[in-house]
Parts: structure tokens; sequence; C-alpha cells
């Protein structure tokens, strides 16, 4: 691998690594993580034990025989044994930490980015700029002088008279 393509694999690693997705990925997982411990603190103290109410405290003990006896465990486990209550406390899990996610990170977040949008959208609508081009101020301009001059009220003014107007002049130049 010569040199060149080192470098613009190097430069492409670069530019992947320093996409905005990539970092909210990044933070998105270590904010799971973080999370996942306080649902699974939920489900172990406070789901689990109410469910303990009615049987065991831990789900992954609810299991169910399909064929012959389901006894031991382990290797020395015989018959078939189907764990329902692994797949229910996982899905408890799931659930939990989906609506933890959505009611303490989404939700605020998208009402917030709402107002700022809205604050945004009110102080362009209280500062609109009109962009107005060279031509277009020459116009105002040029049609200003015409009204001026048709209401009779323009001077004839030459750039050699010091503002003077040139009417009443005589031909000698006074």
């Amino acid at each position: 691998m010569s040199d060149q393509e080192k470098t613009s694999l190097w430069q492409g690693f670069k530019a992947f690594l320093m996409r905005g997705n990539v970092v909210d990925l990044a933070v998105a997982v270590v904010i799971g993580a973080a999370f996942t411990n306080i649902v699974n603190s939920v489900v172990e103290g406070v789901i689990n034990p109410l469910v303990g109410a009615f049987g065991t405290q831990n789900l992954d003990s609810y299991t169910s025989c399909l064929k012959g006896p389901c006894e031991g465990t382990g290797d020395a486990a015989t018959g078939v044994r189907i764990l329902w209550g692994s797949v229910l406390g996982a899905t408890l899990q799931f659930v939990l930490t989906a609506a933890v996610v959505y009611f303490l990170m989404v939700l605020p977040m998208a009402k917030y980015l709402a107002r700022v949008e809205a604050r945004r959208k009110a102080k362009e609508g209280a500062h609109e700029v009109v962009e107005v081009t060279e031509l277009e101020v020459l116009k105002e301009i040029r049609d200003a002088l015409l009204a001026e001059r048709a209401q009779g009220g323009g001077r004839n003014l030459r750039a050699d008279d010091g503002g003077r107007t040139g009417e009443g002049r005589t031909g000698d130049g006074r």
C-alpha cells in the first residue's frame, strides 16, 4: 500500500469520525449504558418483588416444560424447558429503558428544540431583512427626482456654478 493510499484512508477515517452522527451515536451508547443500570435496578428492586408477591422474585425461574419431566438444572436437566420468565424480564427491561429514554431525554429535547425554533422564527420575522439591489436604489432615486421636477420644486443645478441656480444667467457666464 502506497503512502498516498494510506494518507487517503486515514483522511477518510478522520472524516468518518468527525461526522456528527458518529459522535451522537457514541453519546447514545454511553447514555444508554447508564440508563440500563438504572432500569435494571428498577426491574430488580421494584418489578421483581411485585411479581414475587404472586410467586418467585426472580422472573428467570418462571418456566414451562414441553417434553418429559423437567428436573435438574444446567447440563443435568432433563426434558425440554422453555424459559419464558427470562424473556418476560428482558422485555420489561427493554420497555422500561425505552420509556425512560423517551420521557426523560427525547421528549424534553424535542420540546426544547421546538421552543428554540419558534424563537428563531419570531426573531427572523421581527428583523426581516429586505435585500435591495443597487439598481433598485438608483431607480428609486430617479423616480424621486422626476417626481420633484414634475411638481416644479426642482432646481436646475450645474456642477460649475457651486450650487447656484442656472436661471437668470447672462450669456457672458456671470
